[in-house]
């Protein structure tokens, strides 16, 4: 029986993670979105409905559905993490979307509501958290540990043994040397190549990366 699922939000990474599941009819059944945008309503995405705002959630029964956190990041990964804390403190599970098109390691491990998307490769040994999207093409070699709620964005090359705080946020097509460590709430701008490590709450960025500010969040 497929698993039957909401999912939070409705702009483009819910979109994706929609394709990626309704790929998947075997195992998933996509009930309807949910958004905050009243427009929105009433309207659909791919033939699924937009059912209406949080309280939506409230029709379901924890036990009858699953959620798929579509919210995504392009610097500050609050927002989707403030929703995923949301749902959990009512008693909701988030699903993992993983794409037939990654390459996921038997040997990793990775927590509730992970996402890997197409492209996305994991080695052995990794330690990925709750709630993190691996997203299209990016690549994390072996025995990375990844916090929770970061994002790492299309086309990021992380090299082997490197450490990834909590909400961190990895811009597009970031490259990150070996053992290196990048603290928790950090931003990595896109196209940087990171070759020492960041601490918690900077905003890094260059060839190589330096940090720039402190990020205030």
């Amino acid at each position: 029986m497929s698993q039957k699922i909401l999912i939070i939000g409705s702009g483009g990474h819910a979109r994706s993670v929609a394709d990626i599941l309704l790929s998947q009819p075997e195992k998933y059944t996509v009930c309807g979105f949910i958004d905050r945008n009243r427009v929105l309503w009433g309207t659909s995405i791919y033939g699924i409905p937009v059912l209406g705002d949080d309280r939506t959630v409230n029709d379901y029964s924890p036990i009858e559905i699953s959620l798929v956190n579509g919210i995504g990041s392009t610097e500050d990964t609050t927002k989707r993490r403030e929703i995923f804390e949301l749902f959990k403190g009512m008693g909701f599970s988030f699903c993992q979307v993983i794409s037939e098109f990654s390459y996921l390691s038997k040997r990793a491990s990775f927590g509730e509501g992970f996402q890997l998307m197409p492209g996305g490769v994991v080695q052995p040994g990794c330690e990925i958290g709750d709630n993190v999207i691996i997203n299209s093409r990016a690549s994390v070699d072996h025995d990375c540990a990844i916090g929770s709620h970061s994002h790492i964005a299309p086309g990021v090359t992380i090299s082997g043994s490197v450490v990834i705080g909590d909400s961190a946020h990895i811009g597009s097509g970031a490259a990150i040397i070996q053992g290196v460590r990048i603290g928790d709430r950090c931003l990595i701008a896109a196209g940087s190549v990171v070759v020492s490590d960041v601490a918690s709450g900077d905003f890094a960025a260059g060839v190589p990366a330096k940090p720039i500010k402190r990020l205030l969040r």
